[in-house]
């Protein structure tokens, strides 16, 4: 193919035909990602400051931009999710495409690790699709039970309540915990892999950006762990 026939592509297109392309949309929608999470943790956290702290955050999520900012949002990172795994299993296969003349003990044990994290990959996504029933979809937290009265005695959900309801299940914490570990198992080195990609990581700086990413990764899985611990060890909120 010519360049000028290249260039009638699309620059999605012209994009994702190019392993670097493709590795600039992982680490992009990692990126978005990543912030997510850590504003995800921190509307979380407010659980701990009390029921009426707690539920103002919800509200506002639920009503910011007239309602339209959280399906913004939603539609978003479902966006930033799908392109993240596509793009990363199509580098899978394209990578694994290439070492299969070589069949070698490092070349086994890649295949191994690879097969590890597809299985780990699964059950974060299973996780997921739990978690937006179980919270967001509220499968299982039927309206009529989580009404509450806000301090202008109107009308609104009890966010707070279901949290502390929905983690008092002890399959629940344990399917939470599994998913966290993994998750924060990819954190740890996704993060590196974005650094790496949006080149911001050398060799004078690697210590420091490896020391980040496990960082980042130790402060997620604690802060979002503690929560389901703390209600269902320590009774909070009970």
């Amino acid at each position: 193919m010519n360049a000028a026939a290249a260039s009638t592509y699309p620059i999605v297109t012209r994009v994702w035909k190019s392993s670097i392309g493709r590795k600039l949309i992982v680490a992009i929608t990692g990126l978005v990602l990543v912030l997510f999470l850590a504003g995800h943790l921190a509307g979380n956290l407010l659980v701990y400051v009390g029921r009426e702290a707690f539920n103002d955050y919800a509200q506002f999520l639920h009503h910011f931009l007239h309602g339209a900012g959280v399906w913004i949002a939603r539609i978003g990172l479902l966006v930033a999710v799908v392109f993240h795994v596509a793009a990363t299993i199509s580098l899978t296969r394209e990578n694994r495409a290439a070492r299969e003349s070589y069949a070698h003990p490092a070349t086994i044990q890649t295949t191994k690790s690879s097969k590890l994290m597809i299985w780990s990959g699964l059950t974060i996504l299973a996780f997921v699709i739990f978690h937006l029933l179980h919270f967001t979809v509220r499968v299982s937290f039927p309206a009529e039970r989580y009404v509450d009265h806000d301090k202008f005695g109107e009308l609104r959900f009890d966010a707070w309540r279901m949290v502390i309801d929905g983690f008092s299940n002890p399959l629940v914490v344990l399917f939470y915990l599994i998913a966290m570990t993994l998750l924060c198992s990819h954190l740890s080195h996704g993060v590196q892999a974005m650094f790496q990609t949006l080149g911001l990581r050398s060799k004078k700086s690697a210590p420091m950006v490896n020391a980040l990413s496990k960082g980042y990764a130790v402060l997620i899985y604690l802060g979002f762990i503690s929560i389901p611990l703390a209600i269902l060890i320590f009774k909070f909120g009970r």
